[in-house]
């Protein structure tokens, strides 16, 4: 008889494999023993005539553990049993999921949660055809393989860890839908219709300016995009693959004015493995950060190459909900001209931040000098020999003081919080450079890999892992902590020592990547007046809470900007955005990211509590590799596939 495998952990060698082939990509393994003189099919106890030497173990690798892990999830999922398949996982596991399984983006934190999630889809999702794609590894006890597998609706790629045989993470997620696969490699279009003559068919340049010439006038597009910046492009870039019109409103002059418009000094403090747009990444002689001029006009050309729909020079003034044509009443204008948009789903990718914060202190109306919000900053050529006062002291606040000083100003930095401060060669090192690097391609960590292994880690868990992260960067940079320290800034690592990452996905700031203010600041060039705030405002200067005055010509407000929900609010209503809730954060209960606990970023790239809205936006590695995510739920209620999304949001 066979022996039992019913109390094994996962990844144990019990017996014959019975299922060898509903899983497939994986052959021979130590339990594809097919006839192997009927050994795996004795009795598991037999008592043998005389003593004989014991056969050596078969050690299963890596491989192997996977595998059987992966049969017996297989088995569980195949035969609807939701309970037995949360048992495979860990007690405090987590399953992310991306749309396969949910339609939407969501945690799954232990295994009753897993279990709800999986009574709630099974019978929907079907998934199936659960393949290794490649050999697993092992590090420090942690088992990892890379899967694929499908759906009743499309096909999904996974990532999967075990530890002591059981799963400690898993993510899925959706990668096409059936039938609605992008039109790339084999499936590209031939671009002409040989032996047509004679018939007056349109070329390319033709059918292209007809389009444009219909699209919002006399065709609706299905989907409108407010902001042009990278994530609105990058998202239209995803419909159009998808075959989704989609059409992108920018109150700009050209694509890329958004980066053109900033101050002269600004580049990307990302590095260029970490930027990529989808479908065309950087070419390989790219600066590794990128000036914010070469960062529009690469934006303008992603755009024509592209073929993307974009109407400049436009400004979105109203949204509304019209619940009989299941879709929206947006009214823009476009160069002067007032136009009715009806999409039936409308997007907003205007960043993550809200309106400028200009703080009023008491006095203004009385200050001779300039004031302006760092949004509206233009550039330090203006103010050399004069003296400025920038208020604030993340990202904004120091390439603003280190543009002022290299034009010769008198500038003081006035740091209200401590601020959690990384050098820009550190994070490289220690954080972005295992994934996004030239090492990291070397090792054949391709921008795709690095986008699902990063996503691969729940939020819960990258809080703990961020923590070694950050005790590294301190015991790295100790000496250059300890001159900001000398100099008076107030430094913190986060509030539980999480670091810049965790300060970035709860709040949005608080932080400041060094490339290179951080030494002006520590020397003096940068005046530094740290622990104060502003009291009132003079003709001429800035008087603090502790009784000094700080003379100024110029006053910058580095202050920040409000929610995301306040241009909701702005553009739709504010009964709207009551009903969305906050956007971005974790609800980690630290400073500025209230609870409870939402396990993803709130409202991004999933469907929001108000029916056809959406919100895409993040760094430039967060918009490429979720405008898919989000492309995909968009395509599908396009084309009237049933989206039901877990726990009640709408779809």
């Amino acid at each position: 008889m066979a022996a039992s495998q019913g109390d094994a952990p996962a990844g144990h060698l019990t017996g014959t494999d019975a299922r060898a082939g509903r899983v497939r990509g994986v052959a021979g393994g130590p339990w594809n023993v097919a006839a192997a003189a009927g050994s795996m099919l004795a009795p598991r106890f037999r008592f043998p005539a005389r003593r004989r030497a014991a056969a050596p173990m078969t050690v299963p690798t890596p491989t192997d553990r996977a595998a059987r892990w992966l049969r017996d999830l297989d088995d569980a999922l195949h035969a609807g049993r939701a309970d037995a398949a949360a048992a495979l996982f860990q007690e405090d596991g987590c399953w992310r999921d991306l749309t396969a399984f949910t339609w939407a983006l969501k945690t799954m934190d232990g295994r009753a949660s897993i279990a709800a999630m999986l009574h709630a889809t099974l019978a929907r999702v079907r998934p199936t055809g659960w393949t290794l794609d490649g050999e697993a590894t092992e590090s420090n006890g942690t088992v990892e393989a890379w899967l694929r597998f499908e759906t009743a609706v499309g096909r999904g790629r996974a990532v999967l860890r075990l530890r002591d045989g059981r799963a400690w993470t898993l993510m899925t997620m959706l990668a096409e839908l059936k039938g609605h696969e992008e039109p790339a490699g084999d499936r590209r279009p031939l671009g002409v219709e040989h032996g047509a003559y004679g018939r007056g068919l349109p070329t390319w340049l033709e059918a292209r300016e007809a389009w444009r010439a219909a699209l919002g006038r006399t065709v609706q597009p299905e989907v409108l995009v407010v902001g042009g910046g990278q994530g609105g492009l990058g998202l239209a870039a995803r419909l159009r693959r998808l075959g989704v019109s989609a059409l992108v409103v920018d109150r700009h002059a050209r694509p890329g004015d958004a980066w053109r418009s900033r101050y002269r000094s600004l580049v990307l403090h990302d590095p260029v493995w970490y930027d990529h747009m989808p479908y065309l990444p950087f070419p390989d002689h790219w600066p590794v950060f990128t000036p914010k001029d070469k960062m529009g006009d690469w934006l303008e050309a992603y755009a024509r190459i592209m073929e993307l729909d974009v109407w400049s020079a436009t400004t979105c003034v109203s949204a509304r909900r019209d619940e009989a044509a299941d879709g929206w009443v947006v009214e823009v204008e476009r160069d002067g001209e007032p136009l009715v948009l009806r999409p039936r789903q409308l997007v907003l990718a205007t960043g993550l931040s809200g309106l400028p914060q200009v703080p009023s202190f008491p006095g203004a109306e009385t200050f001779e000098g300039t004031q302006v919000h760092s949004s509206a900053y233009a550039g330090g050529a203006p103010w050399a020999g004069k003296r400025c006062v920038v208020v604030g002291s993340n990202n904004s606040a120091h390439d603003l003081c280190a543009d002022l000083w290299e034009h010769g100003a008198q500038v003081t930095m006035l740091q209200r919080s401590s601020t959690m401060v990384a050098r820009s060669e550190t994070l490289q090192a220690l954080g972005w450079g295992r994934l996004f690097s030239e090492d990291a391609l070397r090792r054949g960590i391709t921008t795709e890999r690095a986008d699902m292994t990063l996503a691969s880690m729940p939020y819960r868990l990258l809080a703990e892992s961020q923590k070694a992260v950050t005790a590294q960067i301190r015991e790295r940079d100790a000496a250059f902590y300890e001159r900001l320290r000398a100099a008076g800034f107030l430094l913190d690592f986060g509030e539980d020592d999480t670091g810049l990452s965790m300060k970035y996905l709860r709040r949005g700031s608080g932080y400041y990547i060094d490339v290179g203010a951080s030494a002006l600041v520590a020397d003096g060039r940068i005046g530094l007046r740290s622990g104060v705030r502003v009291r009132a405002l003079r003709a001429r200067s800035v008087v603090l809470d502790d009784g000094s005055e700080l003379p100024a010509d110029l006053l910058v407000h580095a202050t920040g900007f409000g929610p995301l929900s306040d241009v909701v609010a702005s553009l739709v209503s504010s009964e709207v955005a009551e009903r969305v809730g906050p956007i971005w954060g974790l609800g980690s209960g630290t400073t500025r990211d209230p609870g409870p606990w939402a396990g993803e970023l709130r409202n991004m790239w999933s469907p929001t509590r108000q029916r056809g809205l959406w919100i895409h936006g993040g760094n430039l590695q967060q918009s490429r590799f979720y405008s898919l995510q989000l492309a995909l739920q968009l395509k599908a209620r396009s084309v009237g596939l049933p989206t039901p999304v877990q726990e009640g949001a709408p779809a």
